[in-house]
């Protein structure tokens, strides 16, 4: 392995003031002008950005002739987690287009909500319940409106992956390094930390109608982006402006309305450290943001806390 893949230390898990644990990665924070704010670890290597880049994924479909409304699309957009809601919804895009449910190719999975997930007990998983099953939805009635093949949707030699894969190379202002498969079954394009940090402050800074629809499509329905008690939800609620999204493996990505934007890629792919990582950063530039300070526990009582080294 490339040490340089092992990043910097983004953060430190203290317990009763002792570090515990390190969370590794690369982070790129640009300002408003695209310029660097921050750089850590080795942001040119080339990551997987995973659920991050669902937006860019939306407008590869809309430039080819997907036409929905705002909460359609922000599903589409989605990783959802599993709730009514969203299941009903990713249904209705479906059934609204005239397309079967059999035609979705997506893998199953239980809900990623934690309360959707213990709703669920122990059924099986199924393709609605999936997080991608929304993108999933969407990627059919592109095919269909363009008279591409529904069954092969998810080849990666596919006209609709080839276009989104363009789209993305666009955006991140590099091309694409490896073609891989994403846990939904959907093909997955390796980018640079750099490259998708680029890629994010674009979505919410572009002229593009495309990505104007996006940002306030996103932005009007946290909810489904996300879901209730997720942290997408949460800051996309509490922050005017924000957009946010986090993928798979210790990936995410927020963007405030005047493009500064940070992307970040944790090592060892857990989550646990993003909220605390982003708090420093907009304390940096003076955004507030609710506590999303992680507790660290002994039994009942709060021993120690994550602590962002950026």
């Amino acid at each position: 392995m490339n040490n340089k893949f092992a990043g910097e230390v983004l953060a430190e898990v203290t317990r009763d003031g002792v570090v515990e644990s390190l969370h590794l990665g690369h982070l790129v924070a640009l300002n408003a002008d695209g310029s660097v704010f921050i750089s850590a670890g080795s942001p040119e290597l080339p990551i997987f950005p995973r659920s991050s880049i669902k937006a860019i994924q939306a407008a590869a479909m809309l430039r080819a002739g997907l036409n929905v409304d705002d909460e359609k699309l922000a599903l589409i957009c989605a990783s959802h987690s599993g709730a009514q809601i969203h299941i009903d919804l990713t249904k209705k895009i479906l059934s609204d287009a005239g397309i079967a449910e059999s035609a979705m190719r997506n893998a199953t999975d239980k809900p990623l909500g934690e309360k959707e997930k213990i709703a669920w007990g122990d059924k099986a998983g199924t393709q609605f319940t999936q997080n991608c099953s929304g993108k999933h939805a969407g990627m059919l009635i592109t095919c269909q409106i363009n008279g591409w093949d529904l069954e092969s949707y998810l080849d990666k030699d596919h006209p609709l992956q080839l276009a989104i894969k363009a789209e993305l190379e666009e955006m991140a202002e590099e091309k694409v390094s490896t073609v891989s498969v994403d846990g939904c079954g959907a093909p997955l394009f390796a980018i640079s930390t750099m490259g998708l940090a680029k890629a994010i402050r674009k979505v919410v800074t572009s002229k593009d109608p495309i990505y104007q629809q996006i940002v306030k499509a996103a932005t009007s329905f946290p909810e489904l982006i996300a879901g209730e008690a997720r942290l997408t939800t949460r800051m996309m609620k509490a922050v005017p402006g924000l957009f946010m999204k986090e993928g798979a493996e210790g990936i995410e990505v927020c963007a405030l309305s005047d493009g500064r934007t940070i992307a970040m890629k944790i090592i060892d792919g857990s989550w646990r450290p993003v909220s605390t990582i982003i708090q420093s950063i907009f304390d940096k530039w003076s955004v507030q943001m609710p506590d999303e300070s992680v507790k660290i526990y002994g039994g009942p009582s709060v021993v120690g806390t994550v602590i962002s080294k950026i």
